[in-house]
């Protein structure tokens, strides 16, 4: 046993066993008694979280699908970067960037039933329905039905003045004009003559909307077309000429609203007769043929 020597001469006792305990503690170490703080709050897992409940609960909906694209990659990266934060929870950014995965995959889930059921919806609208005109292709060709095959194709077209309509537009080719070259050019002075071997045809058609849209439709999406007896497509604008009482196609039409007019194609003169009409009410349906006399 030791005994320190103190400062005005005094003395105390000391033990073996006080002398090896230490007179100071570690800096930052727990003084006795005490134990480790707790982890603190993770404000940017907490945002994180809010973003990606908020971001999952609209990919559900599928009028706002695009909020929840936009705020759940934001709740991933945020969430992302909460879990590299010292001494910060975790939970919360985990919880995040689970939801925000799991979020986004919903999301394009029903982006694409919604995609399908519109697509399926058009596809209905766009069934064509012909009401024959009493003037029918079999009375007019003299042909058999059955030798001929199925009424509204190629090979057997419907006659012109048949009704042809969708949910959309009801189409009537009222009719049509061939060897119409005088009356094309002495529509207009700039109108250049067919090419040799071709002739200008006339056709008159109506376009009726249909529909219930409030903001209307323009009749521009109804296709109009001449077939050449080999298969070939001809478009009126393929060599555009003016006519007199041309068509109006940029219009917009209300429910009932009917546009009438002309539109000029250019075709082989030689089989001018032999050639057919190609009528597609809408950008989507069936194409339904009608002959040119």
């Amino acid at each position: 046993m030791t005994t320190p020597e103190f400062p005005g001469g005094g003395s105390q006792q000391v033990s073996p066993s006080q002398q090896s305990m230490p007179t100071y503690y570690e800096q930052g170490a727990p003084q006795p008694g005490q134990t480790k703080s707790e982890k603190q709050s993770n404000v940017v897992g907490l945002i994180a979280l809010i973003a990606a409940v908020i971001g999952f609960i609209f990919a559900c909906i599928p009028g706002v699908l695009i909020v929840g694209w936009i705020l759940l990659p934001i709740a991933f990266v945020m969430g992302l970067v909460s879990l590299f934060l010292k001494d910060k929870s975790k939970w919360m950014g985990i919880t995040a960037l689970i939801l925000s995965v799991v979020g986004t995959i919903i999301g394009f889930i029903v982006f694409f039933v919604v995609v399908s059921s519109s697509v399926d919806q058009a596809l209905d609208n766009g069934d064509t329905t012909v009401v024959e005109s009493s003037d029918s292709a079999e009375k007019a060709t003299g042909k058999d039905e059955d030798a001929s095959g199925q009424e509204g194709t190629r090979a057997n077209p419907y006659s012109v003045g048949s009704v042809i309509e969708n949910d959309e537009w009801r189409i009537v080719v009222n009719s049509v004009t061939l060897a119409a070259t005088d009356a094309v050019l002495a529509a207009n002075q700039f109108n250049e003559p067919p090419a040799e071997g071709s002739e200008y045809i006339l056709v008159n058609y109506s376009a009726t909307y249909l529909g219930d849209d409030a903001n209307g439709q323009m009749p521009g999406l109804v296709s109009l077309e001449y077939v050449t007896a080999d298969g070939t497509t001809v478009n009126s604008y393929d060599n555009y000429a003016s006519v007199a009482e041309p068509f109006d196609s940029s219009s917009t039409l209300y429910t009932n609203g009917t546009a009438t007019g002309n539109v000029a194609f250019q075709v082989p003169t030689a089989t001018a007769g032999e050639g057919v009409l190609a009528v597609r009410p809408s950008f989507v349906g069936d194409k339904v043929f009608i002959a040119v006399k």
